[in-house]
């Protein structure tokens, strides 16, 4: 007789429902935690003494499991290993997941963002998720990889003040009005040439660089704004970047043009070249053209301080048909490039800005055409001293419907005159005109017969004395009439007995503003 020393296999028993729903505890783990800090959170609250029942010695294994199974997290305890009575001020939002915190953070005013991020480590990781804009200033918050650490959501980033490297010993603020920098003051920029950034701007090598960094951790990026960078650049931001629209390139030259047109969905793109005392760089028909054929879908372009002619001009109105925004600003366009304005077909609003001459050779009227579909023209800081180019341009713009000239200078009797070949207007805004007269802006407004918003602030020479009654006619059918030559005018005293504000009968409304300066008319409106 044989005995076996191997035990009896024991018959397994089938899982129950109750077995398998213990094992994933976890959930009922913070439950109990929760339970346990609402109960302690009330130490008034009595609580039942159990009746004692013996039980069984457990083993220390058994002892270690129920002890980490009861305990709350150890954060809660003090040294001595009880738990800290003081549980009001234990941060609540701990409880709460990261998504549901960041839908209760956006919803708070952002004027809250920056004493938000202050409250803990979490609360500042969450807080840059939800920054969208940022404005770069040390280079290096790129290169050390916290830029996108930090924000990784970020949709509009500039790195123009960034791209400026700013020396220790600076003693000097120079300011344009696109950016500021500090220098030093005997930096070798200070010369006849007057171009203090061309030496501390970063290299190609180092803006690239961070370009490729920058693109592929913000895939969602919309607008940047850079200066300095090559095409290779731009290559690397529009293969990684495919929703940006906005695009602002300083110090560019014609070669860094070509990066652009792999930017499908680009659709505003300003463009500087040359900054007088800060850098420069040329643009060109050459970069005009490799512009115009790669971004046919741009609808607002800004071009400061570029060269080009008529080539340049008329390449852009043909290839970029959807076009409505154009600002000349600082140009250094060669003679003739007016004409090419006449192929943008779908162009809107014209702004010149800070040019010191418009187009001194335009060239016959007859070459010269119109835009079609032209409704305002702004003119800001600019000198209107050239009657050609003033006439080229109202030839140009005789389609429009709204004129603003904001401080230009040079705008006499005679130059203004010549609006009035442009008949549909209907608001005229002017400021700072210091050379028009009463007698010239009556010569021009009294042809416009459509005209209903009129605007005169800051017109020393235009008196209130001096308006006809056939003018204050004129103003009493505007919609909007806003008259402030100069600190003296008493429009409203003069006008007695003119019959200003009878004309309308019983729904016309007239409004009087009596200002810290004079009583005028504000609105007139039907």
């Amino acid at each position: 007789m044989s005995f076996s020393t191997e035990k009896p296999l024991k018959k397994k028993r089938p899982p129950r429902w109750s077995d398998l729903w213990l094992k994933n505890t976890k959930p009922l783990k913070h439950v109990i935690f929760a339970m346990q800090l609402q109960s302690l959170s009330n130490p008034t609250t009595p609580t039942p003494t159990p009746t004692p029942t013996p039980t069984p010695t457990p083993t220390p294994k058994q002892q270690q499991q129920k002890q980490q199974q009861t305990d709350p997290p150890t954060k809660f305890k003090d040294k001595t290993g009880t738990l800290i009575s003081n549980l009001p001020h234990i941060d609540r939002t701990l409880l709460l997941g990261d998504d549901l915190l960041l839908k209760i953070l956006s919803k708070l005013p952002d004027s809250q963002r920056n004493p938000n991020s202050l409250v803990c480590k979490r609360w500042l990781n969450l807080q840059g998720r939800l920054v969208r804009s940022l404005k770069v200033l040390d280079w290096e918050f790129i290169e050390s990889g916290r830029l996108l650490s930090r924000f990784p959501n970020l949709t509009h980033v500039d790195l123009l003040n960034g791209c400026v490297v700013r020396p220790h010993d600076c003693c000097v603020l120079f300011s344009h009005r696109i950016f500021k920098m500090d220098i030093n003051s005997g930096v070798s920029g200070f010369l006849p040439d007057w171009r203090v950034c061309e030496e501390n701007l970063l290299p190609v090598e180092v803006v690239d660089r961070g370009l490729r960094g920058l693109a592929s951790g913000c895939p969602n990026l919309r607008k940047l704004v850079v200066a300095g960078a090559s095409e290779m650049g731009l290559l690397s931001v529009a293969e990684e970047c495919l929703t940006l629209q906005e695009l602002e390139l300083h110090r560019c030259n014609d070669n860094v043009l070509r990066g652009i047109a792999a930017c499908g969905n680009l659709q505003i793109l300003k463009l500087v070249g040359n900054v007088d005392g800060f850098y420069g760089s040329l643009v060109s028909d050459i970069g005009l053209t490799i512009l115009a054929q790669g971004s046919k879908r741009l609808v607002k372009i800004d071009l400061s301080g570029c060269e080009g002619s008529f080539d340049g001009m008329k390449a852009i109105g043909q290839c970029c048909q959807m076009l409505e925004e154009l600002t000349i600003c600082d140009h250094r366009m060669d003679n003739g490039w007016l004409a090419g304005l006449s192929y943008c077909e779908n162009l809107k609003t014209l702004r010149f800005l800070s040019c010191k001459r418009i187009d001194p050779s335009p060239g016959p009227d007859d070459y010269l055409g119109c835009c079609p579909a032209l409704e305002r023209l702004h003119l800001q800081k600019c000198q209107l001293r050239d009657k050609k180019s003033l006439k080229a341009m109202f030839k140009l713009c005789e389609t429009v419907r709204e004129i603003v000239v904001q401080d230009c200078w040079g705008l006499d009797n005679d130059l203004f005159s010549l609006a009035r070949t442009c008949r549909r207007v209907k608001l005229l805004s002017l400021e700072g005109c210091s050379l028009l007269t009463t007698e010239g802006l009556e010569s021009v407004l009294l042809t416009w017969n459509e005209l209903e918003h009129l605007r005169i602030e800051s017109c020393k020479n235009i008196k209130d004395s001096e308006v006809s009654p056939t003018l204050s006619t004129l103003f009493s059918v505007l919609k909007e009439l806003r008259w402030r030559p100069d600190t003296r005018s008493l429009l409203a005293s003069s006008l007695v007995g003119t019959g200003m504000g009878k004309k309308g009968g019983k729904f016309f409304k007239k409004n009087l503003r009596l200002d810290n300066y004079t009583q005028m008319i504000h609105t007139a409106t039907f």
